[in-house]
């Protein structure tokens, strides 16, 4: 039994996070209200009249041969072009303007080409287009980028939209969420306010719970006592009382109690050497487009590193370096003997699907401690949830007690609450970590410092947290949008990139004079690129260019943002020690 008999109201403008441990039937609600499954009991769903529904499913369906417009088009279903042209166009325009503001500009290139992240990003810009009255949201933000992330973010907390979403990013909950709906114990329970307010508005129902509890036990022994010593309580007159006892006895016997994840002593790690992992001049490129380019770091004992950047720069590829599941095209990658590594991978666990959870952990202890009941240890894999999977994929590597874990995107699919525990164990953990994510408040609770993979094979280290980066970031974009709008902009000495904050610049009386002409042209060309760009988003965003000045438009957006990513490039190795 997931829920029963439950009952709630969604008003319209409500923004409502979802949460809930795994397993729990967040999804299952979900699909339920989408029309996707029924309840057991037939229970009614009252909707307002004529409303507008869309669902983001956590898996997207896709035809692997369709380009991407023509996907999310087709997926849509649309409406008959020849009975609603207007509102079909303006589908497709809209369609066409998020795919954009999600860098997606290559509307042809084939689904069965895009990362994870990108397939996201095309579900969430045909979600987006539709419009609807009410969005159900399906962890709307596992697999994307921190820019996807932000766009996202900005979108839903300026759309009048009816929003109900499960998420386990706690950042993105509280700056878009008004209402937090927790399902838990087979009841929903709502708190209006962010998840603060929640936790403490919860802790706040569960003592009161358990006070209320306490107090049916007195006077129930009270009752039991009168019961023992009287001898007219088996009489009809006094039946009442008899009935009432039982009830008693059944509230009292409700002691609220919260399950959760219990990672002490788990993984402890082994011994660890003086040397992790040393890379010394590493190049690779993947079908000629460099993700590395003379990448050298030393991971020192006890680090504890993040690692961001766009989807497609090569952070996981970088991580299967470093693991030994690839080689660099050239330079060197020297692990200690001591070091034994935990890789944590994004696609999950390899395991057979008719393998069961007592197959793959033979050690009931862990697996209740991992939130695995007696009666789930026969469970197939194939019939767990996405996170109960991922907590046995995570439970399966730290039994290995790695001194080095290299956890790629570990957030995805695991609830808020174990997300707590888990970056608890982070923080105190004896070994060193190296983590990719795009959970901000997870890389600001675990890594002290990161990598940032800026495209195009250049990697700096950023010594600080992941909000310093991102507010260097922001403030380095508002500059140079304030360049590019003088129109009489001198050359001038630029803002310092974020990713290049953790080695000053050089001066520039350090710069040949041929490199000074350089950076002088690349400094006066950002402006032109940036310019040229919100012209053409101008002329999409109109509804006035046929699609062929739009495949054309979009083509030409997706070749500036190319230029201005290898001049910004450039202009960091000219500007950097």
């Amino acid at each position: 039994m997931l829920f029963s008999h439950i009952g709630f109201n969604v008003n319209e403008g409500d923004k409502i996070a979802l949460v809930a441990p795994n397993g729990t039937g967040k999804t299952t609600l979900m699909r339920i209200l989408a029309g996707k499954d029924k309840s057991d009991s037939g229970g009614k769903i009252i909707f307002l009249k004529d409303i507008r529904i869309a669902y983001l499913e956590q898996e997207y369906d896709f035809d692997p041969e369709a380009g991407i417009f023509e996907q999310a088009v087709r997926h849509h279903g649309g409406l008959a072009p020849e009975i609603h042209p207007e509102l079909e166009e303006a589908f497709r325009q809209r369609l066409r303007e998020h795919l954009t503001n999600f860098r997606l500009t290559d509307l042809g290139k084939k689904m069965k080409t895009l990362s994870g992240g990108e397939v996201k990003r095309v579900a969430l810009s045909e979600i987006l287009a539709l419009e609807a009255d009410f969005l159900l949201l399906d962890e709307p933000t596992n697999h994307l980028d921190i820019e996807a992330v932000e766009y996202l973010e900005s979108y839903l907390r300026r759309s009048r939209c009816t929003l109900l979403m499960v998420t386990h990013d706690r950042y993105f909950l509280d700056r878009v969420c008004n209402i937090v709906m927790e399902l838990d114990h087979g009841a929903v329970y709502s708190y209006r306010g962010n998840y603060q307010n929640y936790l403490e508005k919860r802790a706040e129902r569960i003592e009161n719970y358990n006070a209320q509890t306490d107090k049916v036990r007195n006077l129930l022994r009270r009752e039991l006592e009168w019961i023992r010593a009287t001898p007219c309580a088996r009489s009809g007159k006094a039946k009442y009382r008899i009935d009432a006892f039982h009830e008693l006895s059944e509230r009292a016997s409700q002691t609220y109690t919260t399950s959760q994840v219990n990672m002490k002593g788990i993984g402890e790690a082994s011994r660890l050497g003086n040397k992790i992992i040393d890379c010394s001049h590493m190049d690779y490129s993947w079908d000629g487009h460099p993700l590395l380019r003379d990448f050298s770091y030393s991971f020192q004992k006890y680090d504890k590193v993040g690692i961001v950047g766009r989807n497609g720069v090569g952070k996981s590829t970088f991580l299967d370096i470093l693991t030994g599941a690839l080689q660099p095209d050239s330079g060197t990658v020297d692990r200690g003997e001591s070091t034994v590594i935990g890789y944590y991978r994004q696609e999950g666990m390899d395991f057979s699907p008719e393998a069961t959870v007592m197959d793959i952990i033979p050690d009931l202890s862990l697996l209740n401690r991992f939130l695995f009941s007696h009666d789930m240890l026969d469970t197939r894999v194939s019939r767990l949830s996405g996170g109960e999977r991922r907590r046995l994929y995570l439970l399966s590597i730290l039994v290995k007690n790695p001194n080095l874990l290299i956890l790629d995107e570990p957030t995805n699919d695991l609830d808020i609450v174990t997300l707590n525990i888990l970056e608890e164990y982070l923080s105190e953990f004896s070994g060193s970590l190296i983590v990719v994510s795009h959970d901000r408040h997870f890389l600001d609770r675990v890594a002290d410092h990161l990598l940032v993979f800026c495209g195009e094979g250049v990697v700096k280290d950023f010594i600080g947290s992941f909000s310093e980066y991102r507010a260097w970031v922001h403030d380095f974009e508002s500059e140079r949008k304030k360049a590019a709008a003088q129109k009489d902009r001198q050359p001038a000495a630029p803002v310092q990139s974020p990713d290049t904050a953790a080695k000053p610049s050089r001066k520039p009386g350090r710069l040949s004079y041929r490199e000074k002409e350089e950076v002088a042209k690349i400094e006066a060309r950002l402006p032109e690129i940036e310019q040229e760009k919100a012209e053409l988003e101008q002329e999409m965003s109109s509804g006035s260019l046929p699609y062929g000045e739009l495949q054309k438009a979009s083509s030409r957006i997706s070749e500036l943002l190319k230029e201005a990513e290898s001049l910004e490039t450039r202009w960091l190795e000219l500007l950097s020690d």
